[in-house]
């Protein structure tokens, strides 16, 4: 197959048994179940994760990534996956930036025909343990230059990885060997706008939860994850979103909330609704995350109004939207009109809530209460960020489209403390795990880790 025909080229590099902060060995990671995993891009501190980092400085391994994808890698024990989407023939290449390029509006159709691939990398070596096609068309939807076929990160249970590509409506389970265990058709995006997909699966206690928010049919689903069966759907009174679901285990109960341009719903495991949220702006995008025991949600259309944030405390019920002038109520701790992202989801690293803009800046405001800490901070002019920050030994990362890294000291006063490059674009959000960074770049996959020995350099056929 065509894939399996592609040279990838793997540097390796020795490194050392991952140990935590007081010297013990870190447990491996057995699950991934959600974009960014388990503690929404805020770590525990490692010392062996790295503040800086290049092309060649700290680098365990890196390797090429065929075709194009923007979702993120997720590890589970020995294995990285990953995913994306190879063409047959000549694409339109990326752009970084907020921008509207020409008559088109950025929309793109693509003639040839398209390898929907899974990807099992050696976490050790950065080899290729498998390559799995999953789906050969030519695809039928439209989709922005900027975005991919493989926009959406798959979860894993530690036995499975469950990928889902929402442009065909696909959604599949492979071992950890590389085979198929089942796969489910449940319904394409049909998308007015023709920005393409981008909405994760998620995964929980045995169910593998979708959003598919388009101008057709709508719904949020449950399935099976031992067999792909269809376990329940819910209609949806809402078009295009890009927003991933978010399993909200709190003291309470266990909630699916989603987001969405008409209302923020939550739902129990049976897809019965809890309680709704209106307020919303179009072509919403970020992921709801808990932390500090609330639940924050976000959305932030360039030049809309409002472009809110909302901190949530469990246990709510019916339609529990602000009145006019309130800015909090029985269940919402905390809002804020103007602090919502457009691409990126926020940060709650330590007592802070960090918002990055897509445009360049940083605000940070205390996330019990959401009092400002400092305003608008400029990162860098001339930069889009679409990558989601991460956190961990004092500091905060945000990755920019251009594959600039920049690090920022956590706490009360803005200080960027130094920029590490990568030359090339970038909009998926890094993935941290068992003491390492790994970063997508529009071609590699790097793992980074501060104990690292460069060795002869590898290819695999």
């Amino acid at each position: 197959m065509l894939a399996q025909e592609i040279r990838i080229t793997v540097i390796t590099l020795g490194i050392s048994a991952c140990l935590t902060a007081d010297g013990t060995a870190q447990q491996d990671v057995a699950e991934w179940p959600q974009f960014r995993g388990l503690t929404a891009g805020a770590v525990a501190d490692d010392p062996l994760l790295p503040d800086r980092w290049s092309a060649t400085e700290n680098v365990a391994w890196a390797v090429d990534i065929p075709g194009l994808g923007w979702s993120s890698p997720v590890v589970a024990g020995e294995l990285v996956f990953m995913t994306s989407a190879i063409s047959s023939g000549d694409e339109r290449a990326p752009v970084p930036g907020l921008y509207d390029p020409g008559e088109s509006f950025g929309k793109t159709r693509s003639d040839a025909t398209h390898q929907w691939m899974v990807y099992a990398i050696d976490f050790d070596t950065g080899s290729i343990r498998w390559a799995r096609e999953l789906e050969a068309l030519v695809p039928t939807e439209l989709k922005h230059v900027k975005n991919s076929f493989a926009s959406e990160t798959p979860v894993t249970d530690g036995r499975r990885v469950y990928v889902y590509f929402g442009s065909i409506g696909l959604l599949a389970a492979l071992n950890m060997s590389g085979e198929t265990v089942w796969r489910a058709h449940v319904g394409s995006f049909n998308g007015g706008q023709e920005f393409g997909t981008a909405a994760s699966p998620v995964l929980h206690e045995g169910r593998l939860y979708i959003v598919n928010d388009n101008t057709t049919s709508s719904f949020l689903a449950a399935f099976d994850a031992d067999t792909g069966d269809e376990v329940w759907r819910v209609e949806r009174d809402e078009t295009e979103n890009w927003s991933t679901p978010f399993v909200w285990v709190n003291e309470i109960r266990t909630e699916i909330v989603t987001t969405g341009r008409q209302k923020i719903r939550s739902y129990d495991v049976n897809g019965n609704l809890l309680w709704e949220l209106g307020g919303m702006t179009v072509n919403v995008v970020p992921t709801p995350f808990a932390a500090n025991g609330l639940l924050y949600l976000s959305s932030g259309y360039p030049g809309g109004y409002p472009r809110p944030v909302y901190a949530v405390r469990p246990g709510a019920a019916g339609d529990i939207s602000l009145d006019e002038g309130e800015t909090s109520n029985e269940s919402i701790a905390w809002y804020q009109p103007l602090l919502g992202t457009y691409s990126t989801s926020a940060l709650v690293y330590g007592d802070y809530y960090y918002t990055l803009l897509d445009r360049g800046f940083l605000l940070c405001h205390d996330s019990r209460t959401g009092e400002e800490i400092y305003g608008r901070q400029r990162i860098a002019p001339g930069h889009g960020f679409t990558a989601s920050p991460w956190g961990y030994n004092g500091n905060i990362f945000v990755l920019s489209e251009d594959g600039d890294t920049y690090v920022i000291r956590a706490g009360s006063t803005f200080e960027i403390l130094h920029t590490n490059s990568l030359d090339e674009m970038s909009l998926a959000t890094p993935a941290i795990a068992r003491g390492s960074l790994f970063i997508r770049t529009q071609s590699k996959l790097y793992r980074f880790t501060k104990r690292s020995e460069i060795v002869q350099p590898a290819t695999l056929d």
